[in-house]
């Protein structure tokens, strides 16, 4: 169903690469309810994917940029902005990886040239994607930024490694750049964490279904989905929401808020009747906590 709550808007969408990707249902869902969009990604992810179906479903174009070259950034603002004639309304930053996590290395033996890559691609061009677009005062008044993120920013979550410490500096550069555009521009700037969803970056997380089956056991309305987070985002794209910002915001059928329930409670207890005395001293095998 559409309510029509971007009728009128323009926005840029970063990091669509298939129909997993949350940024996919972002592009779809905001077409339908009545935006123009441009759509990018990295050259290399463009090929690998299948943006190109998602432009021409759109009636949209692509233009490729990495996002952590601020040259690149500043072709793409242009080029978006000769798109659409103008100024647009909204962004969605959905990029994030992490070398150590693709390369199987643990919290506690980073190769720290990996850990640079993390905070550069996951974060810090948040914070370029943003300096360029306020610079070039690319988004019109009451404007909206919002970026994906994951409770692991503020909990300890075993295999999300280095990716935790870049979505905590996502959320700071969303707090601390929007009060400088807010101020300016009334731009507000927001971050969405959301429930992990099994899209090709969340699946190479270490013990990715495992963490998606805890979190549906613990969270009292189930796992958010793609295409819920989809939903949720374009409320932040539209003028239902001029005041929010600075926020993160959970999205995340009540995760966030859980301590322990009782489907988890069973599951847990279940877990410890190993028969092997062994097996129940170390489930997860010797040395690790």
């Amino acid at each position: 169903m559409s309510y029509q709550l971007l009728k009128g808007k323009k926005g840029l969408i970063f990091g669509a690469l298939n129909e997993q990707s949350i940024a996919w249902k972002v592009a779809e869902r905001a077409v339908e309810e009545g935006a123009e969009i441009v759509l990018t990604n990295t050259p290399v992810s463009i090929r690998m994917g299948t943006i190109d179906r998602l432009a021409e479903r759109c009636h949209s174009i692509v233009i490729p940029a990495d996002a952590t070259s601020v040259a690149d950034l500043e072709l793409l603002i242009d080029g978006t902005m000769a798109r659409f004639g103008g100024k647009f309304d909204f962004i969605l930053h959905s990029i994030g990886m992490s070398p150590n996590v693709r390369k199987g290395r643990k919290y506690d033996d980073l190769d720290y040239d990996y850990l640079a890559k993390t905070l550069d691609i996951s974060a810090v061009s948040f914070h370029k994607v943003i300096q360029v677009a306020r610079k070039k005062d690319a988004l019109n008044d009451w404007g909206s930024i919002v970026a994906l993120t994951y409770i692991a920013a503020q909990r300890t979550l075993y295999g999300y490694n280095d990716m935790a410490d870049a979505k905590a500096l996502l959320e700071s550069i969303a707090r601390s750049f929007g009060y400088i555009y807010g101020r300016e521009k009334h731009v507000r700037v927001n971050t969405v964490s959301q429930s992990p969803t099994p899209t090709t970056a969340g699946n190479g997380v270490l013990g990715m279904g495992d963490l998606m089956e805890f979190a549906e056991n613990m969270s009292p309305l189930g796992n958010a989905s793609a295409a819920d987070c989809a939903d949720y985002v374009l409320t932040l794209f539209s003028d239902l929401t001029r005041k929010v910002t600075m926020q993160n915001l959970y999205h995340d059928g009540g995760f966030s808020s859980m301590g322990m329930s009782r489907r988890a409670m069973k599951t847990y207890e279940k877990g410890l009747r190993f028969d092997d005395v062994h097996q129940n001293q170390y489930p997860f095998g010797e040395g690790e906590k």
